[in-house]
């Protein structure tokens, strides 16, 4: 299909005259903005997309912005970011027809389940066990981390479906109901004092196999798909000029210090500037980056993205508390102090949005692996070894 930029902005202003967002529920707007082909533009025609290239899906995303749409990011950021293009790259067109639209309204809430206790950064090395029981599968383990998993219906499972061979073939993904029997689902609460994960606990949950994403044994290429999906909506997005984190870095710049002229709001000006300059670079980095991300899996800039926005999240709102003062040591003693469901950037408080940034190198892949990606597969480095590669997962020694 052929579409100009001009065409999408008119396809826009059409939704939004039809369906004005001060007038109109967002479920209702973010149907008929899906309908419409206009929730990913890079997606297939009647997946909620235009079958264009995933460039253009910004034309759509600033001029929704212009006019103060509802954003299906937010209210389902697991979902629309990383179990979304996993379900265009490998689920079947009924899995399409049934998920994409409620996932991006927002009527259906999904979770990501993969990391396990004894499974973190060597995800494949997972155990959580389905066993076939003729048209289902009976999931049996645990898994941890699970950001969303207290408000998901459904959440997208890889489990292990052969432990006789190496581990990263003997694993299967599924679609699994969060409200079927035997799931299990305990607030892990963070240092914010918010419960955004949940440690799971799936005793005997039947699985059926409509429900599997993808052939058997084939899930560590779904789970490729959805971790670069995860990385690229970790640190891929292009936002504002000066917005976001140094945004508030020069707000409170601006209250506090514009008025000084001594030797230390000198110097302090100038690691603002060097933080400013640091954070334009790479939002103009992920800029040229999207034009050439796919639908599907994408490339590894997703783990550059990733890598630079951990660090510059946690060097920016490390500046902004300094920047506060003595007033940067503060921080509310009740725990836990916030819905859990509330996120920290939520609350403007970056106090708290400090203590929050410093998992941004753990999720979605530590700071390490994503230098580990980015050695062996952008800069052709030897990787590191790896005794397990060849070896059946059941005779892998495990602590």
């Amino acid at each position: 299909m052929s579409v100009t930029d001009e065409e999408l902005v008119a396809l826009v202003d059409e939704l939004v005259a039809e369906h004005p967002p001060s007038q109109c529920d967002a479920v209702t707007f973010l149907g008929r903005q899906f309908d419409r082909g206009l929730a990913w533009v890079h997606f297939p025609v009647g997946s909620g997309g235009l079958g264009l290239e995933p460039a253009r899906h910004q034309v759509v995303m600033s001029r929704l912005a212009h006019y103060r749409a509802p954003s299906a990011t937010g209210r389902n950021v697991i979902g629309y970011g990383m179990v979304a293009p996993t379900l265009v790259a490998h689920g079947t067109d009924e899995q399409r027809r049934r998920y994409l639209r409620p996932l991006f309204t927002g009527e259906e809430i999904w979770c990501q389940l993969f990391s396990e206790p004894g499974a973190g950064s060597d995800v494949a090395t997972l155990a959580t066990r389905a066993e076939r029981d003729g048209d289902e599968w009976v999931v049996t383990g645990q898994k941890v981390w699970t950001t969303l998993a207290h408000e998901s219906a459904f959440g997208l499972l890889i489990a292990r479906t052969n432990p006789d061979v190496p581990k990263h073939r003997g694993i299967t993904a599924f679609l699994v109901d969060m409200r079927a029997p035997g799931v299990e689902v305990r607030p892990l609460y963070q240092a914010t004092g918010e419960a955004e994960f949940n440690e799971c606990f799936f005793n005997d949950v039947r699985v059926p196999d409509v429900q599997r994403l993808g052939g058997v044994g084939e899930g560590w290429n779904v789970s490729i798909t959805t971790l670069m999906n995860e990385r690229v909506s970790i640190g891929g997005s292009v936002p504002a000029r000066s917005s976001g984190l140094i945004g508030e870095a020069v707000k409170i710049w601006n209250d506090r210090w514009a008025h000084r002229s001594d030797a230390h709001a000198v110097a302090m000006r100038a690691e603002l500037m060097r933080a400013w300059v640091r954070n334009e670079v790479g939002r103009l980095t992920n800029w040229r980056a999207s034009d050439l991300r796919r639908a599907g899996t994408p490339g590894p800039e997703g783990s550059v993205a990733k890598l630079a926005f951990a660090e510059e999240n946690q060097r920016t709102s490390e500046l902004c508390v300094d920047l506060l003062g003595a007033d940067g040591m503060l921080y509310g003693s009740h725990y836990p102090h916030v819905r859990p469901s509330e996120v920290a950037m939520a609350s403007g408080d970056m106090r708290k949005v400090f203590i929050r940034m410093r998992a941004n190198s753990i999720e979605g892949g530590t700071s390490e692996v994503m230098r580990n990606i980015i050695g062996e597969r952008v800069l052709g480095l030897a990787g590191e070894p790896r005794s397990d590669k060849a070896v059946p997962w059941k005779d892998v020694p495990r602590s």
